[in-house]
């Protein structure tokens, strides 16, 4: 499988004294952004060049020529190697790479598909059961959805949409559950993997 490198990202957490866990004196850390990309949804950790601010929930340039903020990033990191500030931040920067990207994330509304004979992709997102699922589906069938609202216009007992794909992007990034339907798993190995460019 081919290495997807990420071209944007979202800030959850600036340390500009590095990581208090590293084992070397303040003076000899350098600093860190924790960041989850925009398209596959990695956690990432990387290092801001001099002198830039950069804030939770700032978009920033991750790819490969060009970067303004970011020095390079270092490694993919799993959820438990964030820090609580990260962790906080998480569910509102999901919310927003879901409503700034509503195209691909429909999409699954219109395409989803069964995973088994006997289970729905559907049904892996928090809030959806039978019921809701075959609603979803006989809808569909009659139209593409247009947009989230659309879907929820059509789809009258479905909850924010949005909020339902956050909670499942959450559950994935934290290593729940066998399938992965929008964030790359996490490594299970500490230290994360490799990523520098």
């Amino acid at each position: 499988m081919s290495k997807k490198y990420e071209d944007y990202g979202f800030v959850l957490d600036f340390l500009p004294e590095g990581h208090p866990e590293e084992q070397k004196p303040a003076q000899f850390r350098e600093p860190i952004v924790q960041i989850l990309g925009e398209e596959h949804l990695p956690l990432l950790e990387a290092v801001p060049r001099e002198n830039v601010t950069i804030s939770p929930q700032d978009r920033v340039y991750i790819g490969k020529k060009g970067r303004k903020e970011i020095e390079r990033v270092k490694r993919r990191i799993g959820y438990d190697q964030l820090t609580s500030a990260s962790k906080a931040e998480l569910p509102v920067v999901i919310k927003n790479i879901i409503k700034n990207n509503e195209e691909k994330y429909l999409k699954f509304f219109n395409e989803a598909s069964p995973i088994t004979s006997r289970y729905h992709q559907f049904e892996l997102i928090p809030g959806i059961g039978k019921k809701l699922m075959w609603a979803i589906i006989e809808e569909r069938e009659k139209k593409p959805f247009e947009s989230f609202e659309d879907l929820k216009k059509r789809v009258k007992s479905l909850p924010d949409p949005k909020k339902m794909l956050a909670k499942r992007i959450e559950k994935e990034l934290q290593g729940e559950g066998k399938y992965s339907l929008f964030a790359r798993p996490p490594k299970k190995e500490r230290g994360g993997e490799g990523y520098s460019r």
